[in-house]
């Protein structure tokens, strides 16, 4: 059985050196604060087309630090190590410009492995014509136009305005190098001036140490390496995603040099590029391209009905073998030419009977609702010979080798390019930038070696950059539907459709693993969908009902005050745990352990060590000072304040549950409790910060807007718990009184509806209508907000359930809340915040003399908080 490889901890000491210089920048109050800000210059937006994200403006920020320090040789090769699709070369167009403006240079040297990689980068940073551009035209600094000429040599005196940029492969370089000609490169030329290198996949160029079949790789070090030294002003700065530092040569290499890290699950979970979904099938390779082509069609046919008309989804069938990729694409056009309405629903309706993929099965619900030979034409027309291209790459040149080729693929967004299918070997991938990439066809049998699975992983990495596709005439650069319709998640997800077996499967967890690239597996969910009643439909509630949820208002700064704003208690003990990492840490005050193998040791009083609670700000970004101040706690002063101030962390008393009879807590496992809680303080602070906050008027909804047809994608196995034990659709014909067909809750909700059911012969003798409404998310954003004094929870709330009452006279809405024991404390302000509703404390606008609103305790097993007391109290049952 092989060994699972364990991934170390690793720490980089000039990142945190860079992260507590920063944190004296910006809070001015700290003791070594600088007398001037560091920022960064207004003049990079004004000239870059892109604006810069949160974390490009870190990075940059991170190495202006470096820029402002003594020269010193620690400082002169750098590396970025930043997530695929994250924008590099964005951020190397910004360095260009701040080193010209701040530092004196004109000469610029961009190096890459491949040729693809090189005539991309032309195209953006000095190709004004190109879709991909990333400057403003005209670039302009403090009133000075700027030229950005590429050269093969530089001049030996430089013109005012004049950026000189040389592009160019490690290889032809190491030639040139090697080998001096006329008007070519030397050593001594290129030390006469001083010059900035900016590395692009620099892992090419990083230190190996496997075989002696690296020592090519060391070669272009060191020419890197004698170029940079050949000056003392000269500066490397290094690019890579996919750098390993698990590897303890370069981790050796790097840990001083890497000056910015931003990892792919970051990237992904922040929005900022497509969900990557797994299909596993069993299906032959004839049905893994039809089944793409289904979902592809799908997806462009949904884009367009939302109003998104120049979405065009392409689809890269991968092989392994040259070969291979050509006779595909003859079988896939053979395969398509011979296509037809009868054998397309034939296909489909077997493949809906089998498959347990929610993509596919929205695909196929959707075809056989349609007319199948109107949709066979226009298959055939999209996915025609011209529409498809094979491109052919090998190890040296990449997927995009052929320059033609590469400006086929590097403009694929383009509704001019036709482009729909690609065919490749696709063993490298560097230098393509395509956005709208969203099913990956992985065709034949192929190698399951870690090496193969490796650069798979790495070209799923490459296709989940994000599609900025306008909706609404607005053009978002990260997801927004998350949370809407599963459907509409179809237009921000790539799938890889893959083969069903175990070895191949585990290599390539692995390889994802080490991309840091998370990866669901699409049939890990089933999805529930159900439908409201044909008979409540026809009711007049239906029709002309309303449901009500209060009114929010603006906020004033100054209502952000204390932690206590925020939902934190600072006046009672806080506790983390210690005793496994990987379980979820309990942050409720007092919590009440039964375990006899563990025990409640105290951390420290956060004012009484300040020293090591600023230690742990400065290793989280989020606690920057500009960062609070500027979008999360608008009335905070300095960091001292956020530290010893008992209105913030100062008051915080910090317990730790430890495994019993260990010995006492060290100061790394101190600072990990102190990390811990801030996460937890992070996320209140980001969960309740919100501009708006609840008041006690009520309006309404229109009942159709909220009860809807939905679906649920439920994970097969949620904590170790079957979707018996969680959640499961239950029939409810023949209950008139529930709006859906189907319950899909788990038991604790399936259990308050079977209450609510208990009460039902009562109910009738006081009501003529009767509904209990399920509030789904996926239908509305009907949220419930915290109003009157001393709020400290602002984002709102979705209850569960609307108990819905009425007759001639009067109509009642009630809240519902199930909640389970685990989570009684923590919400327990949404309990309280129904407990406020009640018809003496709200308004109902508009028709306060005919709607009642009421709010109950929480539903718990066994109606532990009698529910059934509250409705006879108010005479409502």
């Amino acid at each position: 059985m092989r060994k699972k490889k364990v991934t170390k901890k690793l720490e980089f000491p000039l990142i945190e050196s860079i992260d507590n210089a920063l944190n004296r920048f910006f809070d001015p109050d700290h003791p070594e604060a600088p007398t001037t800000a560091l920022e960064l210059p207004t003049y990079l937006q004004d000239n870059l087309k892109h604006h810069l994200r949160p974390y490009q403006k870190q990075a940059l920020l991170h190495l202006a630090w470096t820029l402002q320090q003594p020269d010193t040789i620690q400082y002169r090769q750098l590396l970025f190590n930043m997530a695929t699709g994250s924008g590099k070369t964005d951020i190397m167009a910004a360095i260009i410009l701040y080193l010209y403006a701040e530092k004196g240079y004109h000469n610029f040297l961009f190096v890459a492995n491949t040729n693809a990689v090189v005539a991309k980068t032309q195209d953006n940073l000095l190709n004004s014509a190109a879709e991909k551009y990333l400057y403003q035209m005209p670039i302009t600094i403090n009133g000075e136009h700027l030229e950005i000429k590429a050269v093969t040599r530089y001049p030996e005196f430089p013109e005012v305005g004049v950026i000189y940029l040389r592009l160019t492969t490690i290889q032809t370089l190491t030639n040139e190098l090697s080998s001096p000609r006329e008007n070519g490169l030397t050593y001594e030329a290129l030390a006469r001036q001083k010059l900035i290198i900016l590395a692009d996949e620099a892992h090419h160029f990083s230190a190996q140490t496997k075989s002696k079949a690296d020592q090519l790789n060391s070669s272009w070090e060191n020419v890197l390496d004698r170029v940079r030294q050949g000056n003392s002003a000269n500066r490397q700065f290094e690019f890579t995603a996919t750098i390993d530092v698990q590897e303890e040569a370069i981790y050796q290499k790097y840990r001083d040099k890497i000056v910015y890290r931003y990892n792919l699950s970051q990237f992904i979970k922040e929005g900022y590029s497509k969900r990557v979904y797994r299909l596993q099938a069993n299906n032959d390779d004839a049905g893994k391209m039809l089944n793409a082509v289904l979902l592809s069609q799908y997806r462009k046919r949904l884009a367009h009905s939302l109003g998104i008309d120049e979405f065009k989804p392409v689809i890269l069938f991968k092989s392994n073998k040259i070969a291979v990729s050509k006779a595909t694409r003859q079988a896939f056009l053979a395969q398509i030419d011979q296509l037809n309405a009868h054998d397309l629903g034939q296909f489909i309706r077997q493949q809906q009977r089998t498959s347990a993929s929610q993509a596919l099965k929205l695909a196929y619900d959707y075809w056989l609702t349609q007319d199948l030979a109107t949709a066979v034409v226009e298959i055939k027309r999209d996915f025609q010979m011209l529409n498809t291209i094979n491109v052919n790459d090998t190890a040296k040149e990449g997927i995009v080798g052929d320059l033609n080729d590469l400006r086929n693929l590097n403009t694929l967004e383009s509704p001019e390019n036709p482009f729909r299918a690609i065919f490749a070997v696709a063993k490298l991938s560097e230098g393509w930038d395509v956005l709208n990439l969203y099913d990956i066809v992985r065709i034949g049998e192929q190698p399951t070696t870690l090496n193969q699975t490796n650069s798979e992983a790495q070209l799923i990495g490459r296709g989940a950059r994000y599609n900025p596709f306008s909706y609404h005439g607005q053009q978002s650069y990260t997801r927004r539907f998350d949370n809407e319709k599963p459907a509409y998640q179809l237009l921000e997800s790539l799938y890889y459709h893959t083969i069903n077996e175990p070895k191949y499967l585990e290599n390539l967890k692995q390889a994802l693993d080490k991309l840091d690239l998370p990866v669901e597996e699409d049939s890990d969910f089933d999805v529930f969908a159900t439908t409201v009643k044909a008979s409540f439909k026809r009711t007049k509630t239906y029709r002309d009902g309303q449901l009500y949820y209060n009114v929010v208002e603006n906020i004033p700064d100054d209502a952000f005050t204390s932690l206590a704003r925020y939902g934190i208690d600072t006046t009672t003990i806080a506790e983390v745990n210690l005793v496994d990492s990987t379980q979820e840490v309990d942050y409720n005050a007092g919590a009440n352990h039964s375990d006899a193998l563990t025990e409640t040791r105290r951390v420290l009083e956060f004012k009484s060590d300040p020293a090591i609670v600023k230690k742990a700000l400065a290793r989280n970004h989020f606690f920057r000072f500009n960062h609070l101040r500027n979008h999360y706690i608008p009335t905070l002063k300095s960091m001292r304040e956020f530290c010893m101030s008992d209105n913030w962390l100062g008051g915080i008393r910090l317990f730790a549950r430890v495994a019993r009879d260990t010995e006492p807590l060290n100061r790394m496992q101190q600072l990990q409790a102190i990390e811990q809680y801030l996460t937890y303080v992070q996320k209140q602070i980001t969960n309740n910060f919100h501009r708006q906050r609840g008041t006690n008027r009520f309006q309404a909804m229109p009942m159709a807007q909220l009860v809807r047809d939905y679906q649920k994608r439920v994970p097969r196995n949620f904590n170790n718990k079957t979707v018996a034990e969680w959640i499961q659709p239950y029939a409810m014909s023949g209950k008139p009184w529930y709006v859906y067909e189907d319950a899909i809750v788990d038991k604790l909700e399936k259990a308050s509806i079977d209450l609510i059911g208990s009460f039902i012969k009562r109910f009738q003798k006081k009501y003529t209508t009767i509904y209990l409404i399920r509030n789904e998310e996926r239908n509305s954003d009907f949220k419930l907000h915290d109003f009157g004094e001393n709020i400290t929870h602002y984002v709102g709330f979705m209850p569960d359930f609307i108990l819905y009452l009425g007759n001639s006279c009067v109509n009642y809405q009630i809240y519902v809340e199930p909640k389970g024991t685990q989570l009684l404390d923590q919400d327990q302000w949404k309990e309280n915040l129904l407990l406020k509703i009640r018809p003496d404390r709200v308004q109902v606008i508009g028709e306060d003399h005919q709607v009642r609103l009421y709010g109950v305790p929480f539903y718990t097993t066994g109606d532990g908080r009698n529910i059934e007391g509250m409705l006879q109290q108010k005479n409502l049952l």
